[in-house]
């Protein structure tokens, strides 16, 4: 194995790692705030945390994320990033506070006002962190990048949310926690990963780093109306409590696949960084990273939508019982989600970056008219249109990608096919404990019985026959658990 395959495996590894710990974490701070708040709260909170990705995004404009992507970098391209990172910062920040009460009068919900208003802050401290952290990625310490991750979010919410929220605050708990989590980010990766924090507006690469942030920018912005169109449009056209229903389901749907591409796609664009002279070699690791995710990823989240209901009921509570449905519709759209997500990379280091926002464009005005018409049936269509968005990005992204690696989509089908055998498992499993455990008071026997038998099923399946998951699925496990290879190795996989 090459040196940088093992520093990608290094760095996917510790990503794992921290991913585990985060999800945890996430998992426990958003259980207990959302029985301690309920779906109001979280519609407020979750109204003003749309308003705040896409002020990230602008405060951003790419300037941070061309220190990960540029192949060669200078003192003077961190200098003149980290300057316009402020600059930018700033901007949002002021622009956010004042247009509050507007963006409060267009939701028709004057609590969101001050959630807003104090919000604003984080795009400061999200711009000011930047540099640091793309910087750290870049170097693959995903070990240092893990503990900031964690140790913030801890920080922020179980320190900061939790008490806060007991203490009867309200929506301020998670907006104080937000702000805290940011702060101690940013404070972590700088010292972890210093920079020079002298001014610079201008030198001889300006117009490069201009020009690729400009993309950066677009395509973010392009992103963000993609992800967020359609709680804008539940804000508007229903109500704070339908927000925070949604919200809620949105949430812990993304969390598993915010969590993977968080392990994945950091450490991919860095290793496709340096292969961007090595156009063959990246489509084989594309490749592999495909099978993974719809062999092993894809029957995972359809087992996760069989059992939405009891995971709901178990961990929010019966006022959540809407979630329900909109948790497992957008879980049956995630595997799209992590594919598109480890495709962007491709893109952006094969002379593409710009065809992730062209590409896009007919998909958010397809997806913005279909949503606005769902909304008349209420959360579960809107979310059933969100995976279909979902599943349409990744269509247009892929297909470019596929374009400039050369690779056809009929490499893909035998993997697709293989995952949706393995999801037929769960599917089957969870009908057979739904119809022998009815009542409510067995959802935790019913949940654990699923999730073991169908375990035991697909790990005796796989290891009978290990070909089932085919070639590349198992040559990427054997990176990461060489011991695998040995099995392999004696005939037992023929």
């Amino acid at each position: 194995m090459s040196s940088l395959a093992k520093e990608g495996v290094r760095a996917v590894k510790w990503s794992a790692v921290s991913t585990v710990a985060r999800f945890v974490l996430q998992l426990v701070a958003q259980v207990v705030l959302a029985r301690i708040l309920g779906p109001e709260n979280y519609g407020v909170f979750g109204i003003g945390m749309v308003v705040l990705t896409l002020s990230n995004f602008l405060s951003s404009f790419g300037f941070g994320w061309n220190l990960l992507h540029k192949k060669d970098l200078t003192t003077e391209d961190i200098r003149f990033a980290f300057t316009w990172q402020v600059v930018a910062g700033s901007t949002a920040m002021v622009t956010l506070y004042l247009s509050a009460p507007t963006l409060a009068d267009y939701f028709r919900e004057p609590r969101v006002l001050g959630v807003i208003q104090w919000l604003s802050l984080a795009c400061l401290l999200s711009a000011a962190m930047a540099p640091s952290s793309n910087l750290l990625q870049r170097d693959l310490n995903f070990k240092a990048v893990g503990l900031i991750q964690v140790g913030s979010y801890a920080a922020g919410y179980l320190v900061v949310g939790i008490p806060m929220a007991l203490a009867g605050l309200g929506v301020h708990s998670l907006v104080a926690a937000w702000l805290v989590q940011t702060g101690v980010a940013l404070v972590a990766s700088y010292t972890l990963r210093p920079h020079s924090l002298i001014p610079l507006f201008h030198f001889s690469g300006t117009g490069k780093a201009m020009g690729t942030s400009g993309q950066v920018f677009m395509t973010n912005v392009v992103n963000w109306c993609l992800n967020n169109v359609d709680r804008v449009l539940i804000g508007r056209m229903l109500n704070v409590h339908s927000v925070g229903v949604y919200t809620a389901g949105y949430n812990l749907a993304t969390m598993p696949n915010n969590l993977l591409l968080s392990a994945l796609q950091p450490a991919f664009m860095s290793a496709a960084a340096r292969m961007q002279d090595e156009p063959k070699r990246l489509a084989r690791v594309y490749m592999e990273m495909l099978a993974t995710v719809w062999v092993l990823v894809l029957p995972f989240f359809v087992f996760l939508a069989a059992v939405a209901s009891d995971v709901v009921h178990l961990l929010y509570g019966a006022k959540w019982a809407e979630t329900a449905g909109v948790l497992a519709i957008l879980f049956l759209g995630m595997p799209a989600y992590v594919t598109w997500g480890i495709t962007t990379p491709v893109l952006w280091n094969t002379g593409r970056k710009h065809h992730e926002a062209l590409l896009q464009l007919p998909v958010l005005l397809i997806g913005a008219l279909s949503l606005y018409f769902a909304t008349d049936w209420g959360v579960l269509a809107a979310a059933a249109v969100a995976s279909g968005i979902l599943v349409l990005r990744m269509i247009v992204v892929m297909g470019s990608a596929f374009v400039a690696l050369r690779l056809d989509f009929y490499d893909v089908l035998p993997n697709v096919f293989r995952g949706l055998l393995l999801s037929v498992i769960p599917l089957l499993i969870s009908t057979l404990f739904d119809f022998l455990f009815v009542s409510v008071d067995w959802i935790i026997l019913r949940l654990m019985a699923t999730s073991l038998l169908t375990l035991v099923v697909i790990l005796s399946l796989v290891y009978k026959w290990p070909k089932l998951l085919g070639d590349a699925v198992l040559l990427m496990l054997t990176r990461f658990f060489p011991k695998l290879e040995r099995y392999l190795s004696n005939g037992k996989a023929e």
